[in-house]
Parts: C-alpha cells; sequence; structure tokens
C-alpha cells in the first residue's frame, strides 16, 4: 500500500497499518528530509525538528570518518540518493533528480523497524543505540550506519562512495547500501545477572552436561557469562575419568585453596587411591597395586580398617571374585562416575556443583508437596519419572477411604473391637454376642466375605491381638472376664483357653516380637508373661493396667494404669520408669509401627499423640468426642501419615497426622463407634466397629464424578509443620 507524504499535516502522526505503530510527523519529517536532501548534517535537523515540535531533540549521534570518495566530494555524489534512516525505513525516492520527488512507504519493512523500536523505546531517548552519521556538507555525499539495540548492525551508502560494509539494508527502487560496522554505534550492556540467576543457569547446565548436550552447555554458558565449575575441577573430573591418577592427584594440591576444610584432602585421596589399587588389581598388576597400598595409601595413616580390607583383595583369584568381594562395579566409567560423586561432596557448590543437584532439588520439592497434601494415601515411585513436573501435586478426596463400601452386619449385638491382620488379608471383629468373626479380603475387589466364626466367649469380646505371623488370635473379654483365649486362625481350633484366678480380670494383650510369647493383664493388680500354651513365665504385681504393648527390643512392655499413665517394665532386669503422663485417665493407647510415637484416647479430652523417645506431647486432635467409654483410635495410610478414631457422636473422624483439625468426618453409624483400625497393605481400606452392631468398611469413592453421596463430611485443616 503506497501513500503520499504531502497528504500529512504538520503536528499530524503516522498510523501504518499491519506495522502498529505511529510516529510524530515531525520526526518523521526530519528523517526523511535528511535522508532525501543530504544539505544538512543529524545535528542540524535535530535542532529543526526540536523547533518544530517544541519537544526533545532527538540523541546526539556518533560522526563517522567519511570515505575517501566523500571526503574528495566526487561529482554527483549527492544526487538520488537516499540516507540511512530512508533505507532502514523503508524509504525510497523516484529516480527524478529533484529532492521534492514523491517519497513512498515500504510497508513491511517500516512494520519490522516498527516491532524493534517500540521494544527499544521507539528509538528515542538516552538509551537508544540506533547511531546515525552524515558527513555530507555543502551539497556533498552523505552515508550513515548505526547499531540496533538487537545488536544488528544498519548502514547505508550513496550509490557513489566508495565505501564497504558489513550489512546491506535494500528498499524498493534503492538497491543496496553498505557502510563499515566495525565501530559503528555501542551495544546495548548485558544486564547482570543475581547470584540466583547464576545458580539456576549453572544447574541447568549440570543437566544438560549429564545428557551429553555439551555443546549446547558451552554455548549456554559463553552467552549468559556463567562458569559450570572452576576449571580445576574440570581438570580434576577428566583426570579421574581418564584414569589418569597421578595428574589427578596433582589436581588435589590445586583445590586444597579452594576448599573451606583442608583436611578433606587427606579423605579425598584415599578414596581416589582405592579405585587406583583396585583397577590395578582388577587388570592383573599384582606388583603396581602392592607398591600403591604400602607406599601411598598405608603412610597417609587414614582408615586403617579398610586397608586391611583392600590388603585382602590381593589373594582374589580373578576380576569377578574381586568385584564381588569388593562391592565394586569394576574398572570403567560406572565406578569413576560413583567415584566422583564422593569426592564432590568434600568440594564448596561454587567449584564442583553436588552430583545431580537439580534432580535431587526438584525430588525434594515433589516429596514437599506429597508430604502437605491432605489426602495423599499412596505409595509412589520415588523417581522423577513417575510424576509431571509441569503440575503441582494433588490428590484427590475421592481417592480417599471416605465412602463406605460394604456394611457387615452378621453380628448380633454390639461389635466393640476389630483389627486388620498384619499381611491385610484379613479382618477379625469381636462382638458382645461372644463370637470371634474372622473375614477375608478379596485381593482384587478387596471386598470382605465371612470366612470363619469362633465361639464360647461368654462375656463377649472387647480386645483382639493377631500374633506377628497371623498364625494365631488372642481374644479377651470386659472387665469382668477372667478368661483368654488362644486361636489357630487356620484351623479355627481354640489351642488354649487360660484364666490365673477366677477373681483375676484379663482385659488387655500384647505379642512379644518373637510370637512365642504374650503379656495379658486387667484392673484386677497385676499382668502376666505367657507361651502359646498358656503357661505362666513372668509376672508383675500391684498394676491395674488398662493397655498393653510389647515394643520392638522384645524386653520392654508398655502398660497403661489407673494413674493416669504409661510406664515402661523390663522383665530382664526388673526396672520401670514413667514414659506418659497424662490429666486424665488413658482409656487405650497403640504404638506406631516404628515405636516411636504412640495415639492415646484420654477420657474427656479425645486423642494425644505422644512421642515415646522425647516423652513430650506432640499434638491434641480436635473434634472426637470421648468420654468414658473404651475407643480405640489407629495409625494408618500410607507410611502411617493418618490417625483414625471412633467417637461417642457416632461418627468416624481422621486427621493428617501434622494437622490438628480433622481432614474427613464419616457418618454412617448410628451408635459409638468403639474402634477402628486401617488396614496396613491396603492403605485405602478402613474399617470401623459400633454398638449399631455392624462394621463399615470404607474406601475411595466408587464413583468418578457427581455428586458425593451421603456419609462424608469434609472439614478443612491446616496442617503444622
Amino acid at each position: 500500500m503506497l501513500r503520499r507524504l504531502s497528504a500529512f499535516q504538520p503536528g499530524d502522526e503516522l498510523w501504518i497499518p499491519g506495522a502498529y505503530i505511529s510516529f510524530p510527523i515531525p520526526w518523521l519529517h526530519w528523517l526523511l528530509t535528511t535522508a532525501a536532501l543530504g544539505e544538512e548534517t543529524l545535528a542540524s535537523a535535530s535542532s529543526s525538528s526540536d523547533s518544530d515540535t517544541g519537544g526533545a531533540s532527538p540523541p546526539p549521534r556518533k560522526k563517522h570518518r567519511a570515505s575517501a570518495a566523500e571526503g574528495a566530494g566526487e561529482p554527483g555524489a549527492s544526487t538520488g540518493t537516499v540516507g540511512l534512516s530512508a533505507v532502514v525505513l523503508g524509504l525510497s525516492s523516484t529516480t527524478h533528480p529533484q529532492a521534492s520527488s514523491a517519497i513512498y512507504f515500504n510497508r513491511n519493512i517500516v512494520s519490522n523497524l516498527g516491532t524493534n523500536m517500540q521494544s527499544n523505546g521507539s528509538g528515542q531517548g538516552p538509551d537508544s543505540d540506533l547511531s546515525c552519521l552524515n558527513n555530507a556538507q555543502n551539497g556533498e555525499s552523505s552515508s550513515a550506519g548505526g547499531a540496533h539495540s538487537n545488536g544488528l548492525i544498519s548502514s547505508t551508502n550513496n550509490g557513489n562512495s566508495g565505501g564497504t560494509n558489513n550489512v546491506a539494508a535494500t528498499g524498493p527502487g534503492s538497491g543496496s547500501s553498505t557502510a563499515s560496522g566495525s565501530d559503528v554505534g555501542s551495544m546495548k550492556k548485558k544486564k547482570r545477572l543475581t547470584q540466583s540467576e547464576e545458580d539456576v543457569i549453572r544447574l541447568i547446565g549440570q543437566h544438560l552436561h549429564g545428557l551429553g548436550l555439551n555443546q549446547t552447555v558451552d554455548l549456554l554458558m559463553q552467552e549468559s557469562g556463567c562458569r559450570l565449575e572452576h576449571p580445576s575441577a574440570t581438570k580434576f573430573r577428566n583426570h579421574i575419568m581418564e584414569g589418569e591418577w597421578d595428574k589427578a592427584e596433582n589436581d588435589l594440591n590445586e583445590l586444597k585453596a579452594l576448599m573451606h576444610s583442608p583436611n578433606a584432602i587427606v579423605r579425598m585421596k584415599f578414596l581416589l587411591l582405592q579405585q587406583k589399587y583396585l583397577e590395578f588389581l582388577e587388570d592383573g598388576k599384582v606388583l603396581e597395586a602392592l607398591q600403591v597400598l604400602r607406599g601411598e595409601l598405608t603412610p597417609l595413616k587414614y582408615n586403617t580398617d579398610r586397608i586391611h580390607a583392600l590388603s585382602g583383595y590381593l589373594m582374589c583369584s580373578h576380576a569377578e571374585d574381586l568385584r564381588a568381594k569388593a562391592e565394586w562395579e569394576g574398572k570403567g566409567a560406572a565406578s569413576r562416575c560413583r567415584l566422583l560423586d564422593k569426592l564432590q561432596t568434600f568440594l564448596p557448590p561454587s567449584v564442583m556443583l553436588p552430583p545431580r543437584r537439580l534432580q535431587t532439588l526438584l525430588r525434594q520439592a515433589v516429596e514437599q508437596q506429597r508430604d502437605r497434601c491432605l489426602y495423599h494415601n499412596t505409595r509412589l515411585d520415588s523417581s522423577l519419572d513417575s510424576v509431571s513436573l509441569l503440575l503441582d501435586h494433588v490428590c484427590s478426596r475421592k481417592q480417599f477411604p471416605c465412602y463406605t463400601q460394604q456394611i457387615l452386619t452378621e453380628h448380633c449385638n454390639e461389635v466393640w473391637f476389630c483389627k486388620f491382620s498384619n499381611d491385610g488379608t484379613k479382618l477379625a471383629t469381636g462382638s458382645k454376642d461372644t463370637t470371634v468373626i474372622i473375614w477375608e479380603v478379596e485381593p482384587d475387589t478387596q471386598q470382605l466375605k465371612l470366612l470363619k466364626t469362633l465361639e464360647g466367649h461368654a462375656y463377649g469380646v472387647s480386645y483382639l491381638a493377631w500374633s506377628p505371623d497371623d498364625a494365631y488370635l488372642v481374644a479377651c473379654g470386659p472387665d469382668d472376664c477372667s478368661e483368654l483365649w488362644l486361636w489357630n486362625v487356620q484351623t479355627g481350633e481354640l489351642r488354649t483357653k487360660m484364666t490365673q484366678s477366677h477373681e483375676d480380670s484379663l482385659t488387655s494383650v500384647a505379642w512379644n516380637p518373637d510370637g512365642k510369647r504374650f503379656v495379658t493383664g486387667g484392673q484386677r493388680g497385676q499382668f502376666y508373661q505367657c507361651d502359646l500354651d498358656g503357661n505362666l513365665l513372668d509376672s508383675w504385681e500391684g498394676v491395674r493396667v488398662q493397655c498393653l504393648w510389647c515394643l520392638a527390643d522384645g524386653k520392654t512392655v508398655l502398660a497403661s494404669d489407673t494413674h493416669q499413665r504409661i510406664r515402661g517394665y523390663n522383665f530382664e532386669d526388673l526396672t520401670d520408669r514413667n514414659i506418659v503422663q497424662e490429666d486424665h485417665p488413658i482409656m487405650s493407647f497403640t504404638v506406631s509401627r516404628n515405636g516411636r510415637l504412640a495415639l492415646l484416647n484420654v477420657a474427656t479430652q479425645g486423642v494425644h499423640l505422644w512421642d515415646l523417645q522425647d516423652r513430650v506431647l506432640v499434638r491434641k486432635y480436635q473434634g472426637v468426642t470421648q468420654g468414658f467409654y473404651t475407643i480405640h483410635s489407629c495409625f494408618g495410610g500410607h507410611n502411617e501419615d493418618f490417625i483414625a478414631s471412633g467417637s461417642e457422636d457416632h461418627k468416624v473422624y481422621i486427621w493428617h497426622r501434622r494437622g490438628e483439625l480433622p481432614i474427613a468426618e464419616l457418618t454412617g453409624h448410628t451408635r459409638t463407634v468403639n474402634c477402628v483400625s486401617w488396614n496396613p497393605t491396603h492403605p485405602g481400606l478402613l474399617a470401623s466397629a459400633s454398638d449399631d452392631g455392624t462394621v463399615r468398611i470404607w474406601g475411595p469413592a466408587p464413583f468418578q464424578d457427581g455428586q458425593e453421596p451421603d456419609g462424608l463430611h469434609e472439614s478443612s485443616s491446616g496442617m503444622d509443620s
């Protein structure tokens, strides 16, 4: 599209379709006059523009030395020419010799220039890098050249000058024009990178280097001005990977001055010489290996036990035997990379980055997101390949065991207790109806079906305990029960029915980790240690027991008593010590798998979490209604990150272990929920037993979308760190 300049008036703005830019007409007039007439210098044209617009003058321009031809004022040098501004803008004049010839715009070139000018402040102001020059005076030829802020060189030259050029710019009818680009204008200064930006570039460079994109890394470091690692570290790395051990030792001396702990140089040298020694042995160079052992490793006087082990490898008959005994990958890139990983731990990150640092940071970020996810309850692969780094980690509540999957109604009275087996394949439930029912968990559907019914518990069943191998099940009754039943789970036969005295009370039981002993007791003032045949092995008098637990050491028994405390009792040295002290009665408690945490149901207070090692109260969980009924809570979910408890308000409450407020309240039972049990191998399976005579099995939502069914109330929870 062509437009004639005469159509515009001074003070108007020129809008160019397709370019999305506008020029004040006096500024454009200054450019065109300078380019077409060639009668004034840029400085005088700038002054003229200021007087017309009343605004600020264009930025000062640097002058170039005119070529020999221009200085001589060759004939015809000023006729029919277009200066720098006209060529850059895509302007051209007709072949008519008059300076008043019609000037036309090349729409596409102006559009391109407009984009560049917009990104650089429209080419105006003190930061503009568009440098122009004009050496023509008194009708002589003009020449101009400049460097744009994007680093490209723009230049013009009249057709009769003898100048050379680096970059040519063309416009319709104007031909090509050239100029020298050796010292044209100033390049825009690079932005100074912050420390964090440099760190990110180095991390990316290390990751790309690990992928083998070395040329990309070189280009990244060159353009950013950063350094991936210290040159001494680079030499050190290369010498190790090439097996040049003497040179690598010399590199250690250079690195010593860069280390925060120069004493670490001995440990680094030891690792280096150990690799050298093993490679000599694998190559069959026994004498050389012996020299390294005696003359280099031993004088270090470091880790003599390891030196003794290394000396034993001299007796290995072949390379496979050596690699097996030394737990070593053998000579090659794999073992040398592992050596580098160990050596890098001694060097400051400014010298050499820790191995796979970017992957480590990303993995930590993913793990932190998982830890802070309220409903994360799955065992995921720890590698980054199993997740998307493009999205935040979010688990849906529909994947959490908040929905009733099954209601078990085979009991005909209150259900007092429920407990999944250690392998998660069975569920045992005890009831006031004097029966114990063992249910089998279908591995595919995770539905429960009745497996066995164990009868004959005259007082009802208030507590159950699986043996460590799930071969036996012990059943206890309420407070007035003096009997205990030991059942063979596979056959359904009663192995032992035990009683010490008709006036005794056996209301709680716990298995020793060896599976050959158990402890039992009640509120009549003593508890006992027995074998599988019910024979009394030991007893502890004067303790009114509410609940029992055996620790993993096989020696210590934890017992909550009527003094609102939990004490530890050692049957081997006959000592006891106080561990937990509450202000209200402890109705029941359970211990985490690692033995570190204890979960207490405290009368009128609810659920408390204690650290058994530090002996401190960690957290009080809110929401549950706990009076003086015995309610059993549990740890559960992936990594035991969750806590569940029944309640006297007919609900099941679930908390994340680090948050005091419940993340879910499960409704459906119509009377007090006495006990909950979380499946240890299926994190999405939860059971609850209630006085309403039913056992409910909770699992993930059986649907994908749509309205949630009744039985779930979500609660917001802010997790504590």
